[in-house]
């Protein structure tokens, strides 16, 4: 007697894929959504896993289809401030801008991004202090304060003693250091853009050939 031949499954089609993944998409977003306004209106530590799935309407099990682990929510959020850090400054690196006017543009930009969201600033700030990740994270400010003095060194405005990436770390750690204070104070951000800018300046005329009037 032959033996039952198996028919093969047929493949998913591609647009059972990608609706499977605009849904994928659509919950994760959902979630994350319902985290971070939460987070904003009661806080990081006050705010549980099951108070974001009820704001979300799914199931608790649901959320760790998508996130491990409720601090997971605070890496998403750095990632995408990162995002669209890069995202509004563009190739700043780029020849025809000079190299101060670079990175006044870069803490321009990153005073505009936290006074934009600044109630969610304050909270996912604390949160990311308190779980570690300035220390155990990659510096993202870093690189690209780096990647604008490089070219500010070799267009010959920087000092040729001059590390780059030192002075991405010192720059990294201004614009943080000023951040914590503003979100430690409670103050708004208004005058945000204008310290980071001075104390940049600061920085910088040790830094450049020409120093600053």
């Amino acid at each position: 007697m032959a033996g039952t031949r198996r028919v093969a499954e047929p493949a998913p089609s591609t647009q059972a894929v990608g609706r499977r993944e605009r849904h994928k998409r659509a919950m994760y977003e959902r979630l994350y959504t319902a985290a971070l306004d939460l987070f904003t209106e009661q806080g990081y530590e006050e705010t549980s896993i099951e108070d974001i799935t009820e704001r979300a309407d799914v199931a608790r099990g649901t959320f760790f289809n998508y996130f491990e682990k409720k601090e997971e929510v605070i890496a998403a959020w750095g990632s995408r401030r990162r995002d669209t850090l890069r995202a509004e400054l563009g190739a700043i690196a780029g020849g025809g801008t000079d190299v101060l006017s670079a990175l006044e543009n870069c803490m321009r930009t990153l005073a505009k991004i936290n006074k934009a969201e600044w109630r969610t600033t304050q909270v996912m700030l604390a949160a990311w202090v308190r779980c570690g990740h300035p220390i155990f994270e990659e510096p993202y400010a870093t690189p690209l304060f780096a990647e604008i003095v490089s070219a500010g060194k070799e267009a010959g405005d920087v000092g040729e003693h001059v590390d780059p990436v030192l002075v991405g770390n010192m720059l990294r750690d201004v614009y943080l250091g000023t951040l914590y204070r503003f979100v430690g104070r409670g103050r708004q951000p208004t005058a945000l853009a204008s310290e980071l800018v001075t104390t940049l300046r600061l920085v910088m005329n040790g830094v450049l050939v020409k120093k600053l009037p």
